[in-house]
């Protein structure tokens, strides 16, 4: 196993580490017929790896990105992949608390455009080789984040001009050489274009849909600094609101991920922590009790890691990614796996929904080189994202590590 040992692993077995042919700078995953197809968040493009010998991961290919533009995030179901393009704001903001204060499209309103918008669709029927088929493009800064698991439709998260950030948007992939946007939904006030006026201060919160995930026609959608938006997709044509929580201020924002759980009527939520030691709040993941969809009511948080200072420690500690249950994933509702940044990949325990436990966690050691070009970058983890199979063999990336597999053996 190449890479630094871990600093802790508590439940977890390390298997082994990718740098990912040389491009260590991982943001989302996607596993797919034993292969991992990851977005880069500075290297401008994403890359396949071939997991089949699961102690031997295999970089197979990289697809470069347009110029200034981002794939960081992918989905892969049905021998597609969806990836994003849009503006690599990085290069607009090179200092991160600037992009995550005030909205996105306000700010960059009338940007001459020098990047790819949209989404590109690919066959990944030989999945070591994905072959570019269809793309569906956006008048705007682009795409951030994707819900597909197949078939006919896709969810994303767009930014089209006229919008003050990231808006719901339904994606047709009938067929998928030409797919297209048939439903959209904002939260009222960001479609500036219309003289929607906001009712929250623009220079300091953004409301912008960081993604939805779907299940029995309901789009449950996270709005950063806009809290939760439970959305009927009955018709895809005509998404309409059920509901709308947000509990930014008091609490920090950044609502990320909203992770449905139907057969006990519970709803995981994670607020992204977007800043360096706590400056924006100490970051929770709070379980909901949805079983009235109109009147979802947070019944607990999980017990935030307290092995060290992570706070301390450097970069951002608190919650990004919870994993999604995708099928053909390691779908629980008891056993939730979420990564937690500079505090590495944490499971917990709901089968008490108001008493959640953790039951294991894997923190890996400090990356072996720097790849984070932005000013206050340090040699630090920032555990990103994770997809856990129906063994247990858990994929995490970081966006200066690389790809770490791991067994879990709770």
């Amino acid at each position: 196993m190449s890479g630094t040992e871990p600093e802790l692993a508590h439940g977890f077995t390390a298997i082994a580490h990718s740098d990912q042919g040389g491009r260590p700078d991982a943001m989302q995953l996607q596993y797919w017929n034993s292969h991992v197809y990851v977005g880069h968040l500075f290297s401008g493009g994403f890359s396949t790896i071939d997991v089949t010998d699961l102690r031997s991961p295999n970089t197979v290919s990289f697809q470069a990105a347009p110029a200034n533009t981002w794939n960081i995030h992918l989905q892969a179901a049905d021998d597609l992949l969806l990836v994003i393009h849009a503006k690599d704001l990085w290069k607009q903001f090179d200092q991160e608390a600037n992009y995550y204060s005030g909205s996105l499209g306000t700010r960059l309103g009338g940007t001459e455009q020098n990047w790819s918008a949209g989404v590109a669709i690919y066959d990944i029927a030989v999945p070591s080789a994905p072959r570019r088929i269809g793309f569906l493009p956006i008048d705007g800064v682009g795409a951030h984040r994707l819900w597909y698991t197949g078939g006919r439709y896709a969810y994303a998260s767009v930014l089209p001009n006229g919008f003050s950030d990231y808006i719901f948007a339904v994606i047709d992939l009938a067929d998928p050489t030409q797919p297209g946007i048939v439903g959209q939904y904002w939260l009222p006030g960001m479609d500036t274009a219309a003289g929607e006026k906001p009712t929250w201060d623009t220079s300091r919160w953004r409301y912008a849909l960081h993604h939805a995930i779907i299940a029995d026609d309901v789009a449950y959608s996270s709005w950063r600094d806009g809290g939760l938006a439970l959305l009927d997709i009955s018709d895809r044509t005509n998404p309409r609101p059920i509901v709308h929580r947000n509990w930014s201020p008091p609490f920090g924002g950044g609502t990320h991920t909203s992770l449905p759980l139907p057969d006990r009527d519970l709803l995981v939520v994670a607020d992204e922590a977007t800043a360096d030691e706590l400056a924006d709040g100490l970051k929770h993941v709070w379980v909901f009790d949805v079983r009235e969809p109109s009147n979802p009511i947070s019944i607990a948080t999980f017990p935030t890691p307290t092995e060290q200072d992570y706070a301390r420690k450097g970069r951002h500690f608190g919650p990004h990614n919870l994993h999604e249950n995708r099928p053909g994933s390691l779908v629980s509702d008891t056993i939730i796996f979420a990564t937690y940044q500079n505090a590495g990949l944490r499971a917990f325990d709901i089968t008490d929904p108001f008493a959640p436990r953790q039951i294991g966690a894997f923190v890996p050691g400090p990356p072996e080189r720097l790849i984070d070009p932005r000013p206050g970058g340090r040699r630090v983890i920032q555990t990103a994202d994770v997809y856990v199979r129906g063994d247990g063999v858990a994929f995490t990336t970081d966006y200066n590590g690389g790809l770490d597999i791991v067994e879990f053996h709770g």
